[in-house]
């Protein structure tokens, strides 16, 4: 069974669910990237994410896309915060890729202050990335980010510039804690509906983050370990209709969030979710001080 689509916010583009977190691919060899990419087609995702800074990813994705370009939304990011940074970026992405343009570019958590001036400054990185547009380089811009406060970042941007889209962390643990950044996404999620901007979601089966965070991992926070508790995390994102769920970094767990999208679901109930919050040991990987700085 295939993964239902749905709009894109005002791309045009009808997108997956669910969409794929390539950063996966980084540091996969080429064959196990092909493996996981003919998987990712198997379940009717048209939809890849991306990033420049996601190791190998992009290089990866090069033989896949010399068949299929036609049939997937492509998007990658720029942490680069000034014009010329920011187009050299995209251009060695396409470069990496293969490909003439992208469906979409992403300014890369966009959420420190100084970064958020230079970026729309007249020699930022904002309206270079229109001009790429406007050259034919990219299709779309959105923003990305992480942390409590990207929610409130992401509605001063757009009021600045017309952004396709935004992603940002959105999982029960974290919207169960802080009644003010609910506050702050239950906002922005307004705003992209009635402007028809694309709300892409990240985190949702974050358990906790590492003790050891220089331990060999294949994501930066640890995911919920019990199958049950993921699947429930995974279902609460998925239940949300207005809502992307862009798979995780660690390979291991994407045939079931596929599986997940693809089958019946349901919303679990919030009784299951603070069960699975207090067995699971489930806490935010954020919290406006000491945790909103990611690596």
């Amino acid at each position: 069974m295939a993964i239902e689509q749905q709009p894109f916010g005002s791309t045009g583009h009808m997108s997956s669910k669910v969409i794929f977190g390539a950063a996966a691919l980084g540091g996969m060899s080429q064959e196990r990237a092909d493996a996981t990419l003919e998987t990712v087609m198997a379940f009717g995702v048209n939809h890849i994410d991306t990033a420049a800074s996601y190791g190998a990813s992009e290089d990866r994705l090069k033989p896949f896309l010399e068949d299929h370009r036609t049939e997937v939304f492509l998007a990658t990011k720029t942490g680069d915060r000034d014009g010329d940074g920011a187009r050299r970026s995209l251009e060695t992405s396409l470069e990496r890729m293969g490909v003439g343009h992208v469906d979409l570019i992403q300014l890369h958590n966009l959420v420190e202050e100084d970064e958020w001036l230079q970026a729309f400054s007249p020699g930022g990185a904002v309206p270079a990335l229109f001009d790429a547009r406007d050259a034919g380089l990219c299709r779309h811009i959105g923003i990305t980010g992480h942390g409590l406060r990207i929610a409130r970042m992401h509605l001063r941007s757009m009021a600045e510039a017309p952004f396709a889209s935004v992603l940002f962390a959105y999982n029960h643990s974290l919207m169960s804690t802080f009644p003010d950044y609910v506050a702050d996404v239950e906002l922005l999620r307004d705003v992209c509906a009635q402007q028809g901007v694309a709300a892409q979601t990240i985190k949702s089966v974050a358990r906790r983050r590492w003790a050891d965070p220089q331990a060999p991992h294949f994501s930066w926070y640890e995911p919920i370990d019990d199958a049950d508790a993921r699947l429930r995390a995974m279902e609460y994102v998925l239940a949300e209709p207005d809502l992307f769920l862009n798979t995780s970094s660690d390979a291991r767990l994407l045939e079931e969030a596929l599986s997940a999208a693809a089958g019946e679901r349901r919303a679990p109930d919030e009784a299951e979710l603070a069960r699975d919050r207090e067995e699971a040991g489930i806490t935010p990987i954020f919290d406006g001080a000491d945790l909103e700085v990611i690596r």
